[in-house]
């Protein structure tokens, strides 16, 4: 059976693109404290490990949740310092923002390796290329922040065509494979029927979709490859703070919440989940990108 990758982007209620905007940043509470615990005891419950890409503003906000995901044997990844998008913040903010969590993870974990990096709003996209030489100039084993296709209601990310299964990726276009590449590239699960591609990555996904046509998407996919699915602390938190946005946005931000953590106890029942460092170690194992002609193993992970 193909193991899969699960994945939380651990960030706050007030961080999303169409939430942050709207509330006063210097005067907000943060739930991460009452929303990580929850999941960290369902997967205990579980016996599944998965990998956390912790935004740094959090983890300096609340060091003790990033030691305790540490301790329960989660892996750690690095999900910006600020959830600025890459383009917003420039190569040279990018590079800041690598170095201070480094510094950071370094004061809250010693001499953990953080081997992984997610860009919020998946922005790693063909105008922010620039993001990939910084992330393996800081050490940084893969990547997991594309999009592999633009979708129509959400130009927010993706990479037309780009690989759809783990994949070496080329610096010069990162929608392509570099059979000789030194970076691994994690792209979001979509399902592809007839040339068209559909989204079942987690998050909106998760929440909007009815269980048994996410189920069955994931099982077509893992098929062909190992996916990852991805979700945010406060879309499983009943104490989320509901502020007044516009209706496609209210849509996009609320819906679904209540079944989120069901619906993931019976995606457990079905498929085998990891840590991503885990599912890409197996890859590399294999010697080979999933999909790809071209092989050749990696010892960096």
């Amino acid at each position: 059976m193909t193991v899969n990758a699960l994945t939380f982007d651990v960030e706050d209620w007030y961080h999303p693109e169409l939430v942050r905007d709207h509330v006063d940043l210097t005067n907000v509470e943060g739930r991460v404290p009452e929303s990580v615990p929850i999941i960290l005891d369902l997967l205990k419950k579980h016996g599944v490990k998965a990998t956390f890409f912790v935004l740094g503003e959090v983890a300096r906000r609340f060091p003790e949740i990033v030691r305790q995901i540490d301790r329960e044997g989660h892996e750690l990844g690095c999900h910006g310092m600020s959830h600025r998008t890459l383009g917003d913040l420039g190569e040279e903010g990018f590079r800041k923002e690598l170095q201070d969590f480094q510094n950071l993870m370094r004061e809250i974990l010693g001499g953990v390796k953080i081997k992984g990096f997610r860009a919020p709003t998946f922005s790693l996209n063909q105008d922010t290329k620039w993001a990939l030489p910084l992330l393996l100039e800081f050490g940084y084993s893969y990547d997991s922040s594309i999009f592999p296709a633009r979708i129509f209601l959400n130009r927010l990310y993706g990479i037309k065509n780009a690989p759809r299964f783990p994949y070496r990726i080329s610096f010069d276009d990162p929608g392509k494979e570099d059979p000789n590449g030194q970076l691994w590239e994690f792209p979001a699960a979509l399902m592809e029927i007839g040339g068209y591609r559909f989204p079942v990555s987690g998050g909106i996904y998760l929440r909007v979709l009815p269980h048994f046509v996410f189920k069955a998407a994931l099982k077509r996919i893992s098929k062909e490859g190992p996916f990852f699915i991805y979700l945010h602390p406060w879309e499983w938190d009943t104490g989320t703070p509901r502020i007044y946005l516009s209706l496609s946005s209210r849509w996009a931000t609320y819906s679904g919440m209540k079944n989120v953590l069901t619906k993931l106890e019976q995606l457990f029942k079905t498929f085998r989940f990891a840590r991503m460092d885990e599912v890409l170690e197996n890859v590399v194992q294999k010697g080979e990108s999933v999909g790809s002609a071209h092989h050749r193993p990696d010892p960096g992970l």
